[in-house]
């Protein structure tokens, strides 16, 4: 349920109310719009009496929540969340650029990668240190190793790092080392890590399960918010259909429906939706056309060499020439790189 306050409602006011639905065991979610608060109540498992409320001090009305994603949806949060790091903003006008490998191969791999991603003018390095894979023979990465070639990258070119945890307890460890971190598509649904990166307090690239509703999709990142961890930004990555000739199918429909649910932002992976590499940049184009706030990118000097995902991955004169394009349809929606 949300409480709406009346305008100019005084700050005793809105500490009364707040003071008095703690009493009665929820926890509340305040927002401040232009003219009036709105207290958000988070389920406590017990009846509500609405009338009780409507009859305090300041308070306009109450409005029943239907939507269960409380923290995640618009209804509490009507406004656009806009996540800071390190200077760049995941949603708001502009349009953020995460590229780089699919896993930390080398040292020499990383860095050539991160010098072109930050020539072609990417803002973030993704790269994987610790890589899920379908058959247990493939490449797993380098661990340890790979998120201290991922630190030195960032301290070469400055860009922020994105880059998967696995299991809740490797949280510590990679949040040393990246800014953001990332929860897979096998991993939406690992709810003990999302409880552990809610727990974290560091912002959180939420992907897509290969198989998840928009719904599930939102209510994992319910996990993340409801630790009070509010930087999360959600990623449509694909997701399994009877096609055969793509990978995944990009469910570019998402974008604008998640932007309409949910106050976070969206990036969307064309690299894994598809599987390939040609397919990424006409896809890229298109989910900046609907609304996306950014991208993540496979990106690999040498792709018949990679050790993981070469068939999708772009070599550096493909993303330089893409975020050519990119800029042009930015500026098109009024945005931009």
């Amino acid at each position: 349920m949300i409480i709406i306050m009346k305008p100019g409602a005084s700050v005793g006011q809105i500490a009364g109310v707040i003071a008095r639905v703690k009493e009665w065991g929820y926890r509340v979610q305040i927002s401040e719009g232009e003219d009036r608060t709105m207290i958000g109540l988070l389920d406590s498992g017990l009846p509500v009496d609405r009338e009780q409320i409507e009859r305090m001090d300041g308070v306009e009305r109450t409005i029943p929540v239907r939507q269960p994603f409380k923290l995640a949806g618009r209804e509490m949060h009507p406004q656009n969340s806009v996540i800071q790091i390190d200077g760049l903003r995941i949603g708001d006008e502009s349009i953020v650029v995460m590229a780089g490998p699919c896993a930390v191969e080398s040292r020499e791999q990383l860095l050539e990668t991160a010098r072109a991603v930050r020539a072609a003018g990417g803002h973030m390095l993704r790269g994987g240190a610790f890589k899920p894979r379908t058959s247990p023979y493939s490449f797993q990465g380098l661990g340890q190793r790979g998120l201290e070639i991922l630190a030195e990258a960032r301290e070469q070119t400055g860009l922020p790092i994105v880059t998967e945890v696995m299991e809740s307890q490797a949280v510590s460890l990679v949040a040393q080392y990246a800014d953001i971190l990332q929860i897979g598509a096998r991993n939406m649904q690992n709810y003990a890590l999302l409880h552990a990166v809610g727990e974290a307090h560091q912002p959180v690239l939420l992907k897509r399960g290969m198989m998840s509703t928009i719904e599930e999709l939102l209510m994992a990142a319910e996990y993340i918010l409801s630790h009070g961890n509010d930087r999360v930004i959600l990623c449509e990555r694909g997701i399994r259909t009877f096609e055969r000739y793509t990978r995944n199918t990009l469910d570019l429909s998402a974008v604008p429906l998640l932007k309409q649910l949910s106050h976070l932002p969206v990036v969307v992976d064309p690299s894994h939706a598809t599987g390939r590499w040609d397919l990424v940049a006409p896809l890229s184009l298109a989910a900046v056309a609907a609304g996306a706030d950014g991208l993540i990118i496979e990106v690999h000097p040498h792709p018949e060499q990679a050790l993981s995902d070469g068939a999708q991955s772009l070599r550096p004169e493909h993303f330089e020439e893409l975020m050519r394009k990119l800029e042009a349809v930015a500026r098109a929606m009024g945005r931009r790189l």
